[in-house]
């Protein structure tokens, strides 16, 4: 009887979604690394804090590594206290937005046509609403999970995650106590096939990071003179022969999986050594399936030199390169053999990559109730070529799956909305992200 009551009576908690998802974009939390205008996340977290403590529990609001890179964390204890916990994570900054390249202010969380609008609205304060609304919501109704939820909404995930979920793992591992599986982003959210069928990519799996910087040195000298050994042509060959390079495509069993279900769900056949003609039925989310299937390294930035008749002692490349599961090796070596022995390779950030187990009973849970709200759900499991907070969790030995469900028009492209102008989430996307969540919180 617990169960259908706290299914049913969710009226509130989807209406008051709509309004936690805009406060929370009104609080600019943009991202700009170890810069002094990255101020925001504190003021996020106490924030969230109240809107736990109003209901009556007890959150912890957090520092990290300053007073300004702040968390909260909380954990809503289970009627089974044998069962290992769940940790339920977002995070609360976000990149920074432009305001004259939008229509909209990008922290004003305006609700218009249907929308609520504004940076971060699908990356991911979204997902932070969704899980106040449904724990609100328990509070309220009296309603106790089966096992421990941990909740802990995170700083600086736009930026590695070095002041918040590294710094956690490093530092606070009680808060995990307990915990073998974790949620957050990114996935759960609707592909449309056809009228009846939706796809729902569930994430098991990310690449891992390597970014790079290439440094060239060379004579420094007068720019009229013969230089054979310019610290600009060395640096412009190693990019050029990065950028151009063809990587091969390596096959994992996320993907694998991944390219078998959306064969079945486009009824076409696939070769799975070469999906081409599949994916580009998937519009944006192709290209980010493509970067799936192999290790990417894409030039970034250069830097070099001072005056047009002056040449530079020292050059230097910034590198994004991204790495499949049990290719690290590969991607390493190849790098090196692209741009000889002469130039330095200094790694600026470089984390894992995951690739949790697919055939658990959590993913299952996932499955049902996304099919219990949508009849036409199809859910599969993929691989993004970025990364999230996972990257630090799972350093604990914890499987991390992207889950923060949204039901999505069909004709609205999701993935360009992530970093995009004019970013924003359905509000019956977000209704319907609470039923699920309320749905999988307590059934798991």
């Amino acid at each position: 009887m617990q169960e259908d009551r706290i299914i049913e009576d969710l009226i509130t908690a989807q209406h008051e979604v709509v309004a936690l998802t805009s406060q929370l974009i009104q609080i600019d939390t943009s991202n700009f690394g170890d810069s002094p205008d990255t101020v925001g996340e504190m003021a996020a977290a106490e924030w969230v804090g109240s809107q736990l403590s109003d209901v009556g529990y007890s959150p912890e609001v957090f520092a990290t590594s300053g007073a300004r890179r702040g968390g909260v964390t909380l954990r809503i204890p289970g009627t089974d206290s044998t069962a290992p916990a769940l940790l339920v994570h977002a995070h609360l900054d976000v990149v920074p937005a432009v305001a004259s390249d939008w229509s909209r202010n990008p922290f004003g969380g305006e609700v218009d046509e249907g929308f609520v609008w504004g940076r971060g609205a699908v990356d991911m304060k979204d997902m932070n609403a969704m899980i106040l609304a449904v724990v609100r919501h328990w509070a309220r109704m009296g309603v106790s999970p089966r096992r421990d939820i941990v909740l802990l909404f995170l700083p600086d995930e736009e930026a590695g995650g070095r002041h918040g979920g590294h710094w956690l793992v490093d530092n606070r591992p009680d808060i995990f106590e307990g915990v073998r599986e974790a949620v957050g982003e990114v996935g759960g959210f609707s592909v449309t096939v056809r009228d009846d069928l939706r796809l729902y990519p569930i994430q098991t799996a990310e690449k891992g990071i390597r970014w790079l910087t290439l440094r060239a040195a060379g004579r420094a000298g007068h720019g009229s003179m013969i230089h054979p050994d310019n610290a600009v042509t060395e640096i412009a060959e190693a990019v050029a022969a990065i950028g151009r390079h063809t990587w091969p495509r390596r096959r994992t069993t996320t993907v694998d999986r991944f390219l078998r279900e959306l064969a079945e769900a486009y009824e076409v056949s696939v070769d799975l050594d070469d999906p081409s003609e599949l994916l580009s039925r998937l519009g944006t989310l192709g290209f980010l399936v493509g970067a799936t299937l192999q290790n990417t390294a894409n030039p970034t930035m250069l830097d070099a030199g001072y005056k047009h008749n002056v040449i530079p002692g020292e050059a230097t490349a910034g590198i994004d390169g991204r790495v499949l599961p049990g290719y690290e090796e590969e991607f390493e070596e190849t790098i090196r053999s692209l741009i000889g022995d002469t130039l330095q390779i200094t790694t600026v950030t470089s984390d894992i990559a995951l690739e949790a187990p697919l055939d658990t009973l959590l993913v299952d849970q996932m499955a049902s109730v996304l099919r219990a709200e949508d009849p036409g759900a199809r859910p599969v499991p993929y691989m993004i070529s970025g990364g999230t907070d996972a990257k630090a969790i799972s350093r604990l030995g914890i499987d991390c799956y992207g889950f923060s469900p949204l039901q999505m028009p069909a004709d609205l492209d999701y993935w360009r909305l992530f970093h995009g102008v004019d970013e924003r989430v359905p509000v019956d996307g977000l209704a319907f992200g609470v039923r699920v969540l309320n749905r999988f919180l307590h059934m798991c």
